[in-house]
């Protein structure tokens, strides 16, 4: 049975993921961690439960998702994954970084393999469809299990709320039309689980999300 571990980090309360299942395989999604604490916490928990992370991928690129992309890389020989159209904001990180006031921060690597929507993420016994859902950023990626019934979706979808469509290649009629045709077409069911704050449903954000 897939299952999913998350982890808040960083001072932008990110959530990193890391997703596996009984072969001890993973993907680690968005590593947000950004502290030394924090990177030990995502190797702790990955030796104590002895899995092998074998994908190391993002949802989009912006900063506070990838603050612990060089830190996975390196520790598990794990090559970066992403949406092409993302590396603009990989490129760009030094110089966003200042613009935070952001010391310290490590660059991301490069993607290695580039996904897009209609792709498929696979490990273990687990496999992810991949959708294509932008709109908070030009090419944000969401990930969903139909076994275990839950979607990955980054920045798109919170807990009765949506991502922040003020940034580079943010558009709001893009982000809505891709929650509407991408995620609302899931089983209402599903588990969101968003790179901030708490896990919702499908059905709860349907009926209680004020901009949808």
């Amino acid at each position: 049975m897939t299952q999913v571990q998350a982890f808040e980090f960083s001072p932008f309360a990110e959530n990193t993921y890391v997703v596996y299942d009984d072969t001890g395989e993973c993907a680690i999604f968005d590593p947000g961690c950004f502290t030394e604490a924090e990177r030990q916490t995502l190797a702790g928990f990955i030796r104590d439960k002895n899995l092998r992370p074998v994908r190391l991928i993002n949802t989009h690129c912006h900063l506070d998702h990838v603050f612990g992309n060089a830190f996975a890389a390196r520790t598990w020989g794990l090559t970066l994954e992403a949406h092409a159209e993302e590396v603009f904001f990989l490129e760009r990180f030094p110089m966003t970084c200042q613009m935070y006031g952001i010391v310290g921060a490590e660059e991301s690597p490069m993607p290695g393999k580039f996904l897009q929507g209609g792709d498929t993420v696979q490990f273990g016994n687990t496999r992810l469809d991949i959708l294509f859902t932008p709109g908070h950023s030009p090419a944000s990626l969401s990930f969903y299990c139909k076994e275990a019934e839950f979607v990955l979706a980054g920045d798109v979808l919170f807990m009765q709320s949506i991502g922040r469509t003020d940034l580079p290649g943010g558009n709001m009629d893009t982000l809505l039309q891709s929650i509407r045709s991408q995620l609302f077409t899931l089983p209402d069911h599903t588990v969101v689980y968003p790179g901030h704050g708490p896990a919702t449903t499908i059905r709860h954000e349907k009926e209680y999300n004020p901009f949808l």
